[in-house]
């Protein structure tokens, strides 16, 4: 049987799928994404396929991968995807299978336990915090036990921890071979079990990362591979273009500093005047850091000429230029002690990169490139990509693209999926951006009944959004009214930070302690507490909303009751001062083409479209979408905006929004009818 016929038997009525997992039902677009994949695996090249909500695109790669042969390699977006994929999902196929598939899953180094760095943490001069020192404890109690190193494993550790960056190692200060924990390096481990093995599952950031430093194991992996599936591809462009290009923080050199000091205290001491040497370094960063101290942290500064926008240039120049003399003469003393102090060789060759990335930030600014600045509180990031990631996924297609001889091996398999991938039949929003513009694409619809299940509510009388007070206000308004009627169930998304602090206080002063409802806002407790709240749905009689931004606007999986009502603030435009924004925006018109069509509008649609994909999660989910933003009916370009979105039917009135939530309460459907499609908002 070819692989097209073995896929299509196991999605078949009677196929194994069925009788391996109790709630299978054949669905018409799963299997023809499944068979699209099978075709590209038999044949090589590229395919992008988007599969709307619903599809069930996981079996769909999944099931032509296990049966290929191949050796398969799968990135997804996040770590939280990638352990779904290793711990659930393919174990489950493969045992109904019952193949003898080996399956790896592979991390970057910062989620694995460093023996030699947990080791080190009591040997530090600078005195730790002892809640710090208590969370160490657990960790060096968790690692006599565990078989992965990874700290995933290890419940109540945050990602973001402190601890964290103590007990891991960088690229920069692991020791190599050198190590006396060589042989038992979980990152070792991690990386040998995933060149062994038949499937290996990665994310994006490490994908990523790999192809530029060569320090992840996956540059290893990719030749040998036969299948290569990218899962949640819409993130691909935002995320390559992190490691595309040269990033270096003020944290990254006092980092250095901190490091510097315990090695040559350590293994130089009394070489050189060291304490002296490192002092000169830090204060010419502070000095650094403070040319942009009236600047709001948060804030990106373009970077066109010498120095970022708003900056003093004398200023700025003299103190990158200070810093670096600082670091040189640091440098120029350590190279004197490594002949006899091998151990700070890696120290010196880290500076040597600190010092390269430093220099080329003085240089003038590439014409294919974007420079900016970013100020948080305490620290500096300076940032340099490519505008897309077209050139180099182009490097890492393995020429795909190309036609081969027929005696030569069969090419490699690209298969880049996603529920959002363009808004038009080629999806070039996302083929341009990672230079895949030859690749078959594939578009699945939803199997939901969007004109049963929910409506879109744009209001026809509303505050226009450039009132940002005025029109917070009244988002806070419409929310809070259909949540109080649903008795919480409401999600509210927000397309900046300004109007998720603005709506979250007036809702949370509306809803006080005595109101049967918890307002839970972003920023105020970690992702996994807030959605875990929002997930139960009404406890001890209180019900819940919430109200997010940016990460929330996807990957948010809430099937059920627990939500019936998403509002949408406004229309997700990519604010235009945003440096990548304004150099994207520049290109499209030094070639003759329109930032607002080509650029703006499409990156809204693929925003809007991820917003309203929290609202149905399944054949049996109910409710309504609200976009608070009267520029979907009255302007020209709402009219493709609506199209982007599932076909949901429209409604404008007060009175029709306030029937659609008695009939929800009701466990009725929003809607009586399924009404035929309208052309235009503006007709609701």
């Amino acid at each position: 049987m070819t692989l097209e016929e073995q896929v299509a038997a196991a999605f078949a009525q009677d196929g194994w799928l069925s009788r391996a997992e109790p709630h299978f039902r054949p669905r018409t677009g799963q299997t023809a994404m499944a068979l699209a994949v099978a075709a590209t695996i038999e044949s090589g090249g590229v395919l992008v396929a988007e599969a709307g909500t619903g599809v069930g695109k996981t079996f769909s790669y999944l099931v032509p991968a296990l049966l290929c042969g191949k050796r398969v390699v799968i990135s997804t977006a996040t770590k939280a995807l990638q352990d779904q994929l290793y711990l659930r999902d393919l174990p489950r196929l493969v045992q109904a299978l019952g193949m003898p598939l080996r399956i790896a899953r592979l991390k970057g180094r910062s989620s694995y336990l460093c023996l030699h760095r947990m080791g080190q943490v009591h040997q530090s001069k600078v005195p730790l915090d002892p809640q710090v020192l208590r969370a160490v404890a657990r960790v060096q109690q968790w690692s006599h036990g565990t078989r992965t190193g990874d700290l995933a494993e290890l419940p109540g550790l945050a990602e973001n921890s402190a601890v964290t960056t103590l007990v891991t190692s960088t690229k920069d200060n692991c020791l190599g071979s050198s190590c006396e924990h060589w042989e038992q390096c979980h990152v070792n481990t991690a990386r040998a079990q995933a060149l062994q093995a038949d499937i290996c599952v990665v994310n994006h950031h490490l994908f990523f990362a790999d192809m530029e430093v060569r320090d992840s194991g996956v540059a290893q992996l990719l030749p040998s591979a036969g299948v290569v599936v990218m899962d949640e591809a819409h993130q691909l462009n935002e995320t390559g273009i992190q490691f595309a290009g040269w990033v270096l923080g003020t944290r990254q050199l006092q980092g250095y500093i901190k490091d510097a000091l315990a090695d040559v205290n350590l293994h130089a001491r009394g070489q050189a005047d060291w304490m002296q040497l490192l002092a000169q370094l830090e204060h010419a960063i502070n000095t650094w850091r403070a040319v942009a101290g009236s600047v709001p942290q948060g804030t990106r500064l373009r970077w066109l000429g010498a120095a970022p926008d708003g900056l003093p240039e004398s200023s700025w120049r003299k103190g990158l230029h200070a810093t670096g003399q600082a670091l040189r003469a640091l440098l120029l003393a350590l190279a004197q002690v490594t002949e006899t102090a091998h151990a700070l060789l890696p120290l010196y060759e880290r500076g040597a990169r600190l010092l390269s990335q430093l220099a080329s930030f003085a240089q003038p600014v590439p014409d294919d490139a974007v420079r900016w600045l970013e100020v948080t509180r305490q620290h500096l990031r300076l940032m340099e990509s490519p505008l897309n990631i077209a050139r180099l996924m182009r490097e890492h297609l393995q020429d795909t693209d190309d036609a081969q001889d027929e005696a030569a091996a069969p090419r490699q398999a690209w298969v880049f999926t996603s529920a959002t991938l363009g808004d038009d039949d080629d999806m070039r929003w996302f083929t341009e951006s990672c230079g895949l513009r030859q690749a078959r694409v594939l578009k699945v619809e939803s199997p939901f009944d969007y004109q049963r299940q929910a409506v879109l509510y744009v209001p026809e009388v509303f505050p226009d959004p450039a009132q940002q007070a005025e029109h917070s206000a009244a988002v806070a308004q419409l929310a809070g009214d259909g949540a109080q009627v649903l008795g919480g169930r409401t999600l509210v998304l927000t397309t900046t930070l300004k109007a998720l602090e603005t709506i979250g206080q007036l809702l949370q002063q509306r809803f006080g302690m005595f109101e049967p409802m918890d307002v839970l806002v972003q920023g105020q407790g970690s992702k996994h507490v807030l959605m875990e709240r929002f997930r139960a749905g009404a406890v001890n009689g209180r019900g819940c909303m919430l109200v997010a931004s940016s990460t929330f606007w996807e990957g948010v999986d809430i099937p059920g009751d627990a939500l019936q009502l998403v509002v949408i603030d406004k229309l997700p435009f990519p604010p235009p001062d945003d440096p990548l924004v304004d150099a994207r925006s520049r290109q499209l018109e030094s070639i003759g083409r329109s930032p607002f069509v080509d650029y703006m509008l499409p990156e809204a649609s693929m925003a809007l479209k991820q917003g309203a994909g929290r609202l149905i999660r399944s054949e049996t989910d109910t409710g309504i979408l609200v976009v608070a933003d009267t520029r979907l009916r009255t302007k020209s370009y709402g009219k493709r905006l609506v199209q982007a979105l599932p076909p949901m039917h429209r409604i404008g009135t007060r009175e029709a929004f306030e029937d659609a939530l008695a009939r929800l309460v009701r466990g009725e459907l929003p809607v009586e009818t399924a009404p035929a499609d309208e052309d235009d908002v503006s007709n609701s």
